[in-house]
């Protein structure tokens, strides 16, 4: 595997991870626009493990805090910050992981998986955050989510696993549209991002650890610092552009990469299959 094509799927992943556009929109392109072939699943889980790594530095506070608190929370105590947003952060993650469990007993991954389906999804859920971003109020910070703010961003979250909607837009998005403010909205969507991550990322590392070797290690060691620099840049981009301005110009280029998508898709019969 070439070094320029694990840098170009790392930058993608990095930069896409995070913002409210969409990876999978991103990494079904690159097939069709470079003719290079999928990059396998080890690749997929090292640019996994530089995001994670960025995500995890950009918030350490957060980070750090909720891991203090883990110990105290795990013997039924939510009394203190940490042990609260420990908590809060694990309630949110069970229904990802209990819709996910169910699309895999199902065999339904693999279906929804498609150009079509992601076109439509970038489209649609892009209008989505729009609408909850223009109509939201902005009265909540990180400071007030509670149980019930986390089972209802857990549910929008678990919608995630239908490709091309966005794990960070979609939960975004019930942020929104329960009332935190823009960049609060993101935070949280950042902290929740990852447990979903580190459960993913367990899962997919099982079935590569076994046929591993060194020039695998060594291509994986490069995407994840690739991965892990994008990431940490978008990031950074991010939450501070959100102090000015709104999630529309993110709609917008949702929008746009959704029509290319589906005119890709209805125009050749949908024949690039799943996405890298």
């Amino acid at each position: 595997m070439s070094l320029f094509h694990i840098f170009l799927v790392a930058i993608i992943q990095g930069i896409t991870e995070f913002l409210p556009v969409s990876s999978s929109g991103h990494l079904i392109l690159l097939p069709a626009l470079t003719g290079i072939t999928d990059q396998g699943l080890a690749i997929d889980v090292a640019v996994h493990v530089g995001t994670l790594g960025a995500v995890i530095l950009y918030f350490w506070a957060d980070v750090r805090k909720a891991a203090l608190g883990t110990p105290r929370m795990l013997t039924g105590r939510t009394d203190t910050e940490g042990s609260r947003l420990a908590f809060l952060l694990l309630i949110a993650t069970i229904p990802v992981v209990i819709v996910g469990a169910c699309l895999s007993a199902l065999d339904l991954s693999s279906a929804l998986r498609s150009v079509k389906v992601i076109g439509w999804t970038m489209l649609v859920f892009g209008i989505v955050l729009w609408w909850a971003d223009q109509r939201g109020a902005s009265h909540k910070t990180a400071a007030d989510w509670n149980l019930r703010d986390a089972i209802l961003m857990g549910l929008w979250q678990a919608l995630a696993l239908i490709p091309g909607t966005s794990r960070s837009g979609i939960t975004i998005t019930g942020a929104r549209q329960l009332g935190y403010e823009r960049s609060e909205a993101a935070r949280l969507a950042m902290l929740m991002s990852i447990p979903t991550i580190i459960a993913s990322g367990v899962l997919l590392g099982v079935e590569v650890y076994a046929t591993a070797d060194f020039e695998t290690a060594k291509d994986c060691a490069f995407a994840a610092v690739f991965a892990f620099g994008a990431a940490y840049l978008a990031l950074g981009l991010m939450m501070r552009l959100l102090q000015s301005i709104n999630f529309t110009p993110y709609v917008i280029y949702r929008i746009a990469l959704g029509f290319l998508l589906l005119w890709i898709a209805y125009s050749t019969g949908d024949p690039m299959g799943p996405p890298a």
